[in-house]
């Protein structure tokens, strides 16, 4: 892939972070690296309480959190997609409540 290394670590601790957030009781961390036809994709997947149906349209947007105040500024997500975009990719989400969350960033595979 052509993209940033740094920006692209930066987004995956980021997204690591959260999970291992939402896994308070402990829980499995997963993560994934693969090519698929014209991209990579990166996943990142825990076994934490998931996200509930109506915060998934939010959690992207700047300063949304549902982290108890002092604890998260809700911007690690913004940022993430911010940075995945800038570097030309697409960053989306799966989550089960009870099951867990799977964060998977698409880069485009370098011609």
């Amino acid at each position: 892939v052509t993209a940033d290394g740094g920006q692209i670590q930066q987004a995956v601790i980021a997204l690591a972070t959260n999970a291992i957030d939402a896994m308070p009781d402990g829980g499995t961390l997963t993560f994934k690296a693969f090519a698929q036809q014209t991209r990579v994709i990166i996943e990142i997947q825990d076994t934490g309480f998931g996200i509930e149906p109506e915060n998934m349209s939010k959690i992207f947007e700047p300063f949304f959190t549902t982290k108890e105040v002092g604890k998260g500024t809700g911007l690690g997500l913004a940022v993430c997609y911010g940075i995945i975009t800038e570097n030309g990719g697409r960053l989306a989400v799966r989550s089960n409540i009870g099951v867990g969350t799977t964060f998977s960033i698409f880069l485009p595979l370098h011609k």
